[in-house]
């Protein structure tokens, strides 16, 4: 498996990838979003022999960094691909002498919010019907060392 930074050229994969992950309630990106984000912040792929398994997409355009969205193809999950997109992420942010990184994750996901907390993100709020479906978020935030 292979982390790098995303090319315009995975746009239409990543965008088909997107649609095979998450619901319209989950804000999926369109081919365009991918598009703009690729030149304008921080999004790496896993990929197994040159096919996109998982992304992490980070906004770095503000003071924050943002963990906008993540998401690992389900035949590939259980197998740290998560942990690796992010580590690189958070090694990424810190070479870029961003002080703290924040997302929100939906209160229903368990197992996003547990992966989150294993890597030391603390949940500072509840943010009410944040999702089209009416879903609460978490909005947890990660202080990185410097």
């Amino acid at each position: 498996m292979t982390i790098e930074l995303a090319q315009l050229y995975d746009c239409k994969e990543l965008n088909h990838f997107e649609k095979k992950l998450f619901s319209a309630e989950n804000f999926p990106l369109s081919y365009g979003s991918f598009y703009y984000h690729i030149q304008n912040n921080l999004l790496y792929v896993a990929k197994i022999r040159g096919v996109i398994v998982g992304y992490i997409l980070t906004l770095v355009k503000r003071k924050t960094a943002k963990i906008y969205s993540i998401g690992v193809s389900k035949l590939y999950r259980k197998r740290k691909i998560s942990t690796q997109l992010l580590q690189k992420t958070l090694f990424k942010l810190q070479s870029l002498n961003f002080q703290k990184v924040v997302l929100e994750v939906r209160v229903d996901n368990t197992s996003a919010i547990q992966f989150y907390e294993k890597n030391h993100f603390k949940s500072l709020k509840t943010i009410h019907s944040f999702y089209q479906d009416g879903c609460d978020a978490y909005f947890m935030e990660k202080t990185l060392a410097n």
